[in-house]
Parts: C-alpha cells; structure tokens; sequence
C-alpha cells in the first residue's frame, strides 16, 4: 500500500448514533465534513425540544444525530442520509436537520461528480496578466483543487480562505444570472500570505461554457459547506 493509498484508508466504527466509515487518519478527513454533535443528557430533557411534550414511559426520547437535540418520536421520526458524518446508513434526524441533510444530498450525488470531472479554465495567478488555460477538478479525496495545463498546481482545501463567484447577466428585477468565473484566495503552506487566483470561462463552446457554469455552482455550494465544517 502507498503513503497515499495508507493516508486514504478507512475504518468501520461504531458509535452511539450509528455505523461510520471513517479516515483512518484525521488529517485525511473530507473538508466538507461534520463531527458529530455530543448529545444532550437524558436528565437535562424531560420534554421534547420541538413541541414541549413531557417524556415518559409510552414517550420515548431520541436524539436528532446531526444536531444533539432531544425530541420525540413524533418530533424525530425521519431517517435521512448523513454523508457529511460518514454514516453508512441513512440515521434519525429532527424535522428541521433532515430538511437540511435533503438539501446536501444534492451535492453529494450530483455535484460532488461535477466537481471531480472538472472543467476547463483560463487561470491567472496573482497579479500576472498572462491567464493560462487549464483544467480544474476537485481530487477524489475531496482535499485537493487541482489544476494541470502546462503548470500543475495542488490546492489544499482547507487552505483556501475566500471564494468570490463571478457572474453575468444581472437585472435589477433580479433576473437569470450566469456563472462566467471565480475569484480564489488561499494560503500558501508555510506562508501566512494570501494568493490569489482568477478562474474565467472560455468563450469557445456554448457546451464548454455550460459545463464551466455547472462546476462553478457546485463550487459555490461546496464553499458554503466548507464554511459550515469551519464554524462548527
């Protein structure tokens, strides 16, 4: 087995809330992920948090496993998929969690794809005026931007700082806007400086075009779960 392919590995484990396939190694974890939440103790909880009905021998408690929270039955029957913490299957989430974990499902089957096909970009780095056309793809470990053309660069996703999406066609009422580029500032290892890149569509084919769209939303809803995972 490779440095890489060991630093990859994942293990089965078991908690309170449910079977997880996890990183072996911590540092390998997806930079979109969720620790989980500690649950609230039994003894703090004689009511439900959602409706306020007193728990007891007919009303059982469960806790939501994304938010810690304890409800009832009622409150938190729903089992919904939560790829962010790893389980393997779908787990009891409150009503108000699994409305949320829906929504990610979205960029977990289709857009998490988008991202690691990649598309293609003119690229400039820093203050040069020289762009450079290049593919962009998300790594199959979800922890590097990679970007080859005739230079090579690997982006560390925990090190990218902001991400501005640049798009066209605004109208005051509001109207249909679409992405054409992106502005990305990271840290360099080892630096404490911010670097900056420039990511804008080509203008060649329609179809390009719209795939370079398509990876650019996904990116803008990875950048928001990456925002999530840091503030947790």
């Amino acid at each position: 087995m490779s440095g890489c392919e060991a630093r990859d590995a994942k293990k089965l484990v078991r908690s309170p809330s449910g079977l997880r396939m996890v990183p072996e190694h911590r540092s390998a974890r997806s930079p979109f992920g969720l620790d989980e939440p500690p649950w609230v103790p039994d003894k703090e909880c004689p009511r439900c948090m959602q409706c306020d009905t007193k728990f007891d021998f007919i009303t059982r408690k469960h806790h939501c496993r994304r938010c810690g929270k304890c409800f009832c039955d009622k409150c938190c029957s729903k089992k919904v998929p939560l790829p962010r913490m790893c389980f393997v299957d779908p787990v009891r989430q409150c009503a108000e969690c699994a409305l949320i974990s829906q929504k990610e499902t979205e960029f977990y089957d289709k857009q998490l794809k988008v991202l690691m096909n990649g598309a293609t970009f003119f690229v400039t780095l820093g203050t040069s005026d020289k762009p450079e056309l290049m593919v962009c793809r998300l790594s199959n470990n979800q922890r590097y931007l990679v970007l080859d053309g005739d230079s090579h660069y690997e982006i560390e996703i925990i090190q990218i700082s902001t991400v501005q999406i640049l798009t066209e066609g605004f109208t005051p009422g509001g109207g249909n806007t679409r992405a054409i580029g992106m502005i990305l500032q990271y840290k360099v290892p080892g630096s404490e400086e911010l670097t900056q890149m420039k990511f804008t569509a080509g203008e060649d084919f329609s179809s390009n075009k719209k795939l370079s769209a398509s990876w650019l939303a996904a990116m803008h809803k990875a950048t928001k779960l990456l925002y999530e995972s840091r503030d947790q």
